[in-house]
């Protein structure tokens, strides 16, 4: 009846991958056995989960929700992460939702590109995702010498508990998603 494969829905019917039942099965049975979260994750599902190794010998595991169920997946996100990271112990989880990039329209073509759609909003959008629960309260763009770019976001400080173990994950899957070199601070308050 209903089992853990409900809890994937992969795009065109693409077959799901050893990680993607790993974390179906999680959900599966935290809706069977938490009370407190059985209500809300009875319609949410998952449409990838990927393992990635990150420099310091860390790992995380990056879930990738759908678009429109990223505010029901964020209601619950806190308990959500704990009872998840108890599961794969060692390992830091952290949302994504799906997003899609179009290209931009040639030339004398009279279609237009939604913003939501550009390579800079979904990149702006991923970064909020990463770190979530923290807000974003600030970002500087540091230009080197050299050429390269490092982007610097300040998080706010209220969630600082929550975040402050995982930013090296969260610096090694924003540059694996993304390509882009960013580190993660609080702002000195004076």
């Amino acid at each position: 009846m209903f089992s853990a494969q409900n809890k994937i829905k992969k795009d065109k019917n693409a077959a799901t991958t050893e990680c993607d039942e790993l974390v179906a099965q999680a959900l599966f049975d935290l809706e069977n056995s938490n009370q407190e979260l059985k209500s809300e994750l009875k319609d949410l599902y998952i449409n990838q989960a990927v393992n990635m190794d990150i420099a310091g010998n860390r790992k995380a595991v990056v879930i990738y929700v759908p678009f429109r169920l990223r505010k029901a997946f964020r209601k619950i996100h806190p308990r959500l992460v704990r009872e998840l990271e108890k599961k794969f112990s060692g390992k830091d989880v952290i949302f994504v939702a799906t997003r899609r990039i179009m290209r931009p329209p040639k030339k004398g073509a009279a279609v237009q590109r939604p913003r939501n759609r550009t390579l800079t909003s979904v990149h702006e959008a991923m970064l909020e995702d990463v770190a979530y629960p923290a807000e974003i309260v600030g970002k500087r763009t540091r230009y080197r010498l050299d050429g390269s770019k490092i982007m610097k976001v300040y998080l706010d400080t209220k969630e600082r508990n929550n975040t402050e173990y995982k930013l090296e994950t969260m610096i090694g899957v924003y540059r694996k998603l993304t390509g882009k070199d960013v580190t993660f601070e609080y702002p000195v308050e004076a």
